[in-house]
């Protein structure tokens, strides 16, 4: 019986994609927490939004809790995630003496120094622009006193904000936002307030950056963009965002190969593929496979630059 002959696909393979420096970095402080102190190891929130990558440390030995109070004393250490804490997580971690590691992004921790200088220093109240309820806004918006840091996270919301003194004003921003979708919010606040000061390098970090720009170069020419990532993941649900402002007809967020529904692709002749920075290089393999047991497909990688950048690990797992 002769086997049925595949339709041609075209796959259009984002560079740079996937794991970003501060998730490589956080996912190695639990395995070398792991490999140095033994299991469990307690980490507090997902280390990062990426289900394959929770799963695999949980099965290596990681416990994941969303408070410390679910912890125990048993001298074993807490891990805080990528995403950063309020003030409030290490200082009660202290008062319990707990161990505990910080796994918070680099670029993240820079946001925190940056509106406790504003505000300590400068004596400035802070907007920050970010979407309510993400870790991310919640550790930043916790380094600071209530009240002083108000969230916006639309264009929209510029108009309606109430500030103390629109003379003593900064703004921050959460590190994975949409970079077209902020600077139309930062233009709306210089707009408003002419005296706003703002960071002097921006506040959405590298990765996130050069992710939808990579996204921006393969929507055009892509009949359907595919974003690996999680559901709660800011920066890939971004990436979806940005494949359809960007000239793709359709763009959709998928976990992992097995959730993709071949029929959603229809007659797609040309699909772009990109991935989140929680997202493993081996999720877009596995989506590849599935793609080339169904279609003849060529793989096309589009790179827009290449990252080199590399955080240590804390020193207390160093030594």
């Amino acid at each position: 019986m002769q086997e049925r002959k595949k339709r041609p696909l075209t796959v259009y393979l984002a560079a740079p994609r996937g794991f970003c420096a501060g998730v490589d970095r956080a996912i190695q402080i639990v395995e070398l927490a792991l490999q140095k102190y033994g299991a469990p190891v307690y980490v507090r929130h997902e280390i990062v939004h990426n289900k394959y990558v929770v799963d695999n440390l949980r099965a290596q030995g990681a416990i994941f809790v969303e408070e410390l109070d679910e912890i125990p004393d048993d001298g074993q250490p807490v891990i805080f995630s990528a995403h950063g804490v309020p003030k409030s997580v290490p200082e009660t971690a202290e008062g319990r003496n707990m161990f505990y590691i910080d796994a918070t992004c680099p670029l993240v921790s820079k946001v925190h120094r940056e509106a406790e200088r504003y505000y300590h220093r400068q004596g400035l109240q802070i907007i920050m622009i970010g979407h309510a309820g993400h870790p991310e806004v919640i550790g930043t918006m916790g380094q600071l006193p209530d009240g002083a840091v108000i969230l916006i996270e639309t264009v929209d919301d510029v108009a309606t904000v109430h500030v103390d003194d629109p003379q003593k004003l900064a703004y921050c921003t959460q590190t994975t936002l949409s970079v077209d979708d902020t600077s139309d919010i930062v233009a709306a606040l210089q707009a408003r307030f002419p005296s706003i000061q703002g960071p002097h390098k921006e506040d959405i970090c590298y990765a996130t950056t050069n992710r939808q720009e990579a996204v921006k170069a393969i929507a055009p020419k892509s009949d359907m963009v595919l974003v690996i990532g999680a559901p709660n993941s800011s920066n890939s649900n971004r990436l979806v965002e940005v494949a359809k402002h960007y000239g793709s007809p359709a763009a959709m967020l998928v976990q992992r190969a097995k959730d993709l529904n071949l029929d959603d692709l229809g007659a797609v002749q040309s699909l772009g593929l990109s991935a989140g920075a929680s997202a493993p290089e081996i999720l877009v393999d596995e989506v590849i496979d599935k793609l080339r047991d169904a279609f003849d497909i060529t793989v096309e990688e589009i790179a827009i630059t290449q990252e080199n950048v590399e955080f240590k690990t804390p020193r207390v797992l160093r030594s």
